[in-house]
């Protein structure tokens, strides 16, 4: 995945993230939704941190496409 198509899964993450916090606006958000905006988040960090690894890999004269993916029980562990 490049950068370009990542930016774009990140808007495409952040949107759903939104029209699922609107729809629950109110009233809260069912268990699956409640499931689902749990993985969205997972996922948008998981994005996140591979576009921190491919700018990482780019400044140090690395090669960008070799990032990979990171589970989710990794980068949830990280401290913001």
């Amino acid at each position: 995945m490049d950068d370009q198509q990542l930016i774009s899964r990140i808007h495409e993450l952040v949107d759903e993230e939104h029209r699922l916090e609107s729809a629950a606006s109110g009233h809260g958000l069912s268990d699956d939704d409640a499931a689902r905006l749990r993985e969205l988040e997972v996922q948008l960090d998981q994005c996140w941190d591979l576009m921190r690894q491919r700018r990482a890999r780019r400044s140090a004269g690395l090669d960008p496409d070799s990032a990979e993916v990171r589970e989710g029980t990794v980068v949830e562990r990280y401290q913001q």
